[in-house]
């Protein structure tokens, strides 16, 4: 008996040896553990029984980019926000020949913020902007040893986005990061290479309730009453009821993309005043049944910043037949569409209007305020006369592909752009730049912003005219 404990201890001994020995590397000193290592070792810190408030764990700090991995990687910079899960980069054109990348973010999906609003959308939407905004440097990295597309829209790009904070050595992952703050849900977040901290991440926000997972208020969320409005209100002052539920009259001048034009004529500026409409893509066959061309339409929707146009939209329609008071509603049939004459240097100018907003105290007070005129009449239809065609591009490649930008210039020099879509003649044949190019042309359209300028948008063959 006595020879057979004294081997038991001995044997203890031995084992005890062999772990300490394991967890020494060659010079002696502990080695690292792995990321996934790392995880495991917090989730088991974290997972203590009893009434004790548990540690948050960073997941997000958990990993590492590893530069030497088989991984494609890629330093970039942002070209533009889009929402929470999506942002495009700036980066060489021998990774994406338009020098944009597309990014939507692997493992990740946050509520919506740009179609259909969706509770903490724009949280997670401004807390990646306030991350990559105020970063050193960020690197996109692949889930494997290519650039991998997302099999639903082609053009996006499945990426992890790393992020370095100023004055830090370390990256911090921002997928692991929205969903360690429950910022979004998993979307296929245990497949990939960095799977067992996302799901780490997810049980936390779950565990301790984080935004998503709550039942909190969220403040950029408006679930209150709605708010009767004018479209130059939401023109003029759109900061007044961004993410509020607003309801407005207008008339509807064209639809395109799943989106609606619409306007309003002010008879104290003598302007229309605009916006356009996302109905989204799956909109309810009643409300496409009565928002046509030329209807006024009571329009009951949600005021919000549309990243990637660089524009205010009104999105999160409402419709319930059940309840008018509540839902959008067919005032008036065939009222028209008024297409304002308005000539190049109007456009270009400056406009003064008296606006309504509130003071300190939230009391309405009137001011004057100088507007560019362009974005006053912003979604509104109108018609320019007299521009010379001096140069086309037409979009090579992608969904638009044929769509043409003809830049003009008015007899007094004033210069006008115009984009199309793709248009097509009545034998079904595209229209190329030779039926513009070096002519002069009558246009009529919306107007529209992009890439920081104000154009007029056309979409039919009509509302080109050659006139010389």
């Amino acid at each position: 008996m006595k020879l057979f404990k004294r081997l038991i201890v001995v044997l203890l001994s031995l084992g005890m040896a062999a772990l300490s020995f394991s967890a020494c590397n060659d010079q002696g000193t502990t080695a690292a553990p792995t990321a996934e290592e790392s995880t495991k070792e917090s989730v088991a810190e974290s997972s203590t029984e009893g009434n004790e408030a548990k540690e948050f764990v960073d997941y997000a700090a958990s990993v590492k980019l590893d530069m030497d991995s088989e991984t494609m990687k890629q330093k970039v910079t942002v070209h533009l926000f889009v929402d929470g899960d999506t942002t495009h980069f700036e980066v060489p054109a021998s990774i994406e020949p338009s020098g944009i990348l597309k990014a939507r973010y692997l493992g990740v999906n946050t509520p919506e913020s740009t179609g259909v609003i969706e509770k903490w959308g724009k949280q997670a939407s401004n807390f990646t902007k306030e991350k990559l905004s105020n970063a050193e440097t960020i690197y996109v990295e692949s889930d494997d040893a290519n650039w991998n597309f997302d099999n639903t829209t082609s053009h996006r790009c499945l990426l992890w986005v790393w992020y370095q904070p100023k004055g830090e050595l370390y990256y911090r992952n921002l997928n692991i990061e929205l969903l360690q703050e429950g910022l979004a849900i998993a979307s296929n977040s245990g497949q990939n290479r960095y799977g067992e901290t996302c799901m780490a991440a997810i049980s936390q926000a779950k565990e301790q309730k984080l935004h998503y997972y709550s039942n909190e208020v969220d403040p950029l969320f408006y679930e209150g009453e709605i708010q009767e409005v004018t479209l130059k209100a939401l023109r003029t002052t759109p900061e007044e009821f961004l993410n509020r539920t607003v309801s407005f009259e207008a008339v509807v001048v064209r639809g395109y993309n799943n989106s609606l034009y619409v306007q309003e004529f002010d008879e104290e500026d003598d302007l229309n005043y605009g916006t356009s409409v996302y109905l989204g893509y799956a909109a309810d066959p009643d409300v496409l049944s009565f928002t046509k061309l030329g209807n006024r339409v009571k329009f009951i929707g949600s005021l919000q910043y549309y990243e990637a146009g660089g524009t205010y939209q009104v999105s999160g329609i409402k419709y319930n037949a059940r309840k008018p008071q509540e839902s959008c509603a067919l005032v008036e049939e065939d009222v028209g569409a008024d297409f304002r004459v308005i000539d190049p240097a109007t456009f270009s100018g400056k406009k003064t209007v008296t606006i309504t907003s509130k003071n300190e105290e939230g009391e309405p007070q009137e001011e004057e305020k100088e507007f560019d005129y362009a974005e006053l009449v912003m979604s509104t239809s109108i018609t320019m006369e007299g521009l010379r065609v001096d140069k086309i591009y037409t979009t090579k490649s992608g969904k638009s592909e044929g769509a043409m930008t003809l830049t003009c210039s008015a007899p007094d020099g004033t210069g006008v752009d115009v984009r199309t879509t793709v248009l097509v003649d009545e034998d079904g044949n595209m229209v190329t730049d030779d039926a513009y190019l070096g002519k002069t042309i009558n246009v009529r359209g919306v107007v529209d912003y992009y890439n920081g300028a104000y154009q007029i948008k056309v979409f039919t063959l009509k509302d080109i005219v050659v006139v010389e």
